[in-house]
């Protein structure tokens, strides 16, 4: 494909937007068939346009562009429908996968898998407040995120002997060498790392998270795993959860 060809009906979501000269937007849209997108929409601040609704996140779209450089031009958007928007904590939690997708996936890289993934957190962030578990639902999409661009970990090999992870032992789980037997990591290289039962790991492999414990720890791995990966610049989202969830916690 060239690089000024143009694409017509892409289904994608507004990731984020941002002032662009006097009326017009940059729209960071991550798309099913070109991954994450930079968009300019060309008016969209002003009121009578047909695109100012549509540069909203989480809102299913049809999108079309063209153009040579790494900032194309939006010059059709329809709604797609088909997802509720998420809210409350689900919007918040909506916004940490927008943010996610903006810090760690690279402009132009296609990843079908993932979006279907993206489309099913937020169809399952949409459900009745009640019945959503946030957590399963987020550290599923991080797990799934982290192996599409390539830092995805083999979580039930020990990395040191390559003997299977034991349910019932510690370990300690470092982003460069994987999960080490929790008594042989004391002569490590001294890297930090993430405490983490055998059991823990196991579901992880499984892409099991019905344990509290597992909940529990695999919050704290992938939140350092992410960082890793991200390096020093924090997550705004993910402060504003914390705070959410401190001001109104789970019953």
């Amino acid at each position: 494909m060239s690089t000024d060809a143009r694409i017509n009906n892409e289904p994608g979501f507004i990731l984020h937007t941002y002032p662009f000269k006097e009326t017009s937007v940059v729209a960071e849209v991550f798309t099913r068939s070109h991954g994450r997108v930079a968009l300019i929409a060309r008016g969209a601040r002003r009121p009578n346009s047909a695109l100012r609704g549509l540069m909203q996140p989480f809102t299913p779209l049809l999108l079309s562009w063209f153009g040579k450089s790494d900032l194309k031009t939006l010059h059709a958007a329809e709604w797609h429908g088909g997802i509720a928007p998420p809210q409350g904590r689900a919007l918040m939690c909506g916004f940490y996968l927008n943010e996610l997708l903006l810090r760690l996936l690279a402009r132009g890289d296609a990843h079908e898998a993932l979006y279907a993934h993206y489309m099913d957190a937020l169809d399952q962030l949409a459900g009745e407040a009640a019945s959503v578990d946030f957590e399963r639902i987020l550290r599923r999409f991080e797990k799934r995120l982290l192996g599409e661009i390539g830092y995805g970990a083999t979580f039930d090999i020990d990395a040191d002997s390559g003997a299977p992870v034991h349910a019932a032992r510690r370990y300690v789980f470092q982003p460069e060498r994987g999960a080490l037997h929790a008594l042989d990591s004391l002569t490590a290289d001294g890297q930090p790392g993430c405490p983490v039962s055998g059991q823990t790991l196991l579901d992880l492999a499984s892409d099991s998270f019905e344990r509290p414990l597992t909940l529990s720890e695999s919050k704290s791995l992938m939140r350092m795993l992410i960082n890793h990966t991200l390096g020093a610049k924090p997550l705004y989202t993910r402060q504003l959860l914390r705070e959410l969830t401190e001001l109104n916690p789970p019953t």
